[in-house]
This record gives structure tokens, C-alpha cells and sequence, in this order.
């Protein structure tokens, strides 16, 4: 599947963040940042078994599933990540807090995100509470709507279902998250 829908916005964003992330202070930082789903029944794809033999890739039946809020930085390349049971605008500030913490010493932090509704200011009551009593220190910019190749977190989420979540044999939740 290709993503249909075109931001007509978008070279024009894309050119904001680029400016932003080319004259970032040195006393600001900047991270890229987006949720992703652990889901107890592994996800199954290709994997090295002897000629001959299926290889069983046993489901521990019941689905129980985790969300992680991340962050990765521009400059270093560290991730942030914080560990939630809904993937909703709690988790996604109970992240900015995590990373209000991790980059103490920075007077502001950038947070380039995508358009989901529990990011926005628009729609969730909870994001603009947190903004209206934080939003000196963190700064949200958006993507381009439909844009998961422009955000390098997505690079990050593909390595983990790549290598830790595709036919894994974890029966409990907190081992696959471990």
C-alpha cells in the first residue's frame, strides 16, 4: 500500500524543520517523536528454519498489549521511551514530562511530531493543559500530514518489530517489553 493523501503543506513544512534543526541553539534540543503497539501474539514473518521443517511460532493466546511514547534526539541519537497501556494523550504527556527530565539541562525541547488528535492542542484538552503550564520549555512542531517516511523514529519502530516483536516466544507481556 502507498499513502494516498498529499499535505499540500508539506515541502513548506518540511523546509520549517529543516531551518529549525539546521540553527538549533546549543542550548536546545530537538527530538522526533511517535507511539508504537507491543502486541503479546507475535507478529509472524520470515524467519531461518532447516530445509524441510515449518518452523511453529506458538501464541500465548490471549493478546495483551503495551504502548510506548518515544522520542529519538536529533543531535545524539538517544532514545526516550515510556511505557503506557493506551496509546492516548495521558501516555503521549506522561512522555513529554519523561523528556522535560532526560533534557533538564536544555532551555527548550522541541518535539516533532505527527498530526495524531492526542498530540494537538486542538484536539486534546489534556495536551493544551500541559502546554499552557510547560510550553515555554517544550515546543511541539508537526509533520507533514501522512508522513511516516519523513519522521526517523519510524526507522527505529521498524527495527523493533524487524528484530524483537516478529515471531517472538515471549509469554508475557513484560518480557517482550523487557
Amino acid at each position: 500500500p502507498v499513502l494516498g493523501p498529499v499535505d499540500p503543506q508539506r515541502e513548506w513544512k518540511l523546509r520549517q524543520l529543516r531551518e529549525l534543526l539546521r540553527d538549533l541553539p546549543a542550548d536546545e534540543a530537538a527530538v522526533f517523536q511517535d507511539e508504537v503497539d507491543l502486541n503479546l501474539n507475535p507478529d509472524i514473518g520470515c524467519m531461518w528454519m532447516k530445509r524441510g521443517e515449518q518452523a511453529q511460532v506458538v501464541t500465548p493466546g490471549n493478546n495483551v498489549k503495551r504502548y510506548l511514547a518515544g522520542s529519538m534526539s536529533w543531535r545524539s541519537g538517544e532514545l526516550i521511551l515510556t511505557q503506557g497501556t493506551r496509546r492516548n494523550a495521558e501516555l503521549f504527556v506522561r512522555h513529554l514530562d519523561d523528556l522535560r527530565r532526560a533534557f533538564r539541562h536544555y532551555r527548550i525541547i522541541h518535539v516533532i511530531c505527527d498530526n495524531a488528535c492526542f498530540h494537538t492542542i486542538k484536539g486534546s484538552k489534556l495536551v493544551r493543559e500541559y502546554l499552557a503550564k510547560h510550553g515555554q520549555r517544550v515546543k511541539l512542531h508537526y509533520l507533514p500530514v501522512y508522513s511516516p517516511k519523513d519522521n526517523p523514529i519510524e526507522r527505529v519502530w521498524w527495527h523493533l518489530h524487524e528484530q524483537i516483536t516478529r515471531n517472538h516466544r515471549c509469554g508475557r507481556i513484560e518480557e517482550l517489553v523487557k
